[in-house]
């Protein structure tokens, strides 16, 4: 069996950036708000942050495939512009993101819980609007709690193995990732 390690490592790398880059939205508001905000449902929002972690990823790929395939509604409406889920790159980015975003979301969260909102506090009476009090105090204290979560998203996407078995498949070149390439080695007598 011929197997490209560069191109997986290419892919591979790829898919850790996006899901870090695109989680990032998601990461922030989501870990602001189970940071800062009381509303009826946090905790149901917080265990379905953390569901990701617990289920099996075969499981998780399998819903997105539910979800996202050919057959479904959402699926269908996707590929009327283009754009395919199942065995593609894109299935790859959003299994990785999927099992990725509890801990990017729990790092953030843990970040702004350990930011002092006084400071904000103390921005708004200087006369600053509520956002940029966020953006110029808080956001700025939680850099690093943030970073720590994106890093480890971006972590978890390169090891991630199976949703993305079930979604995306294993073609060579196009979203065969490292953890792909290691098992079709392993799979290949000889290898």
């Amino acid at each position: 069996m011929h197997l490209d390690p560069w191109s997986a490592i290419r892919i591979s790398a790829l898919v850790g950036i996006l899901t870090s880059v695109i989680g990032f939205p998601i990461a922030v508001s989501v870990g602001w708000l189970l940071a800062r905000k009381q509303f009826v449902g946090k905790s149901l929002v917080g265990a379905l942050v953390l569901a990701p972690l617990v289920m099996p990823p075969i499981v998780l790929g399998l819903g997105l495939l539910r979800v996202f395939g050919h057959r479904s509604w959402l699926g269908e409406a996707l590929a009327t512009v283009g754009i395919s889920i199942p065995f593609g790159f894109e299935g790859v980015v959003l299994a990785s993101l999927l099992v990725g975003m509890p801990l990017y979301v729990l790092a953030s969260r843990d970040a702004f819980v350990a930011t002092d909102v006084r400071y904000e506090e103390l921005a708004r009476t200087f006369g600053q609007r509520p956002w940029k009090a966020f953006w110029s105090t808080s956001f700025p204290l939680a850099v690093p709690g943030i970073a720590c979560g994106a890093l480890l998203a971006f972590a978890r996407a390169l090891g991630e193995f199976g949703a993305t078995a079930v979604i995306a498949g294993n073609i060579e070149g196009k979203t065969r990732t490292i953890s792909l390439a290691v098992y079709s080695l392993l799979d290949s007598p000889g290898n």
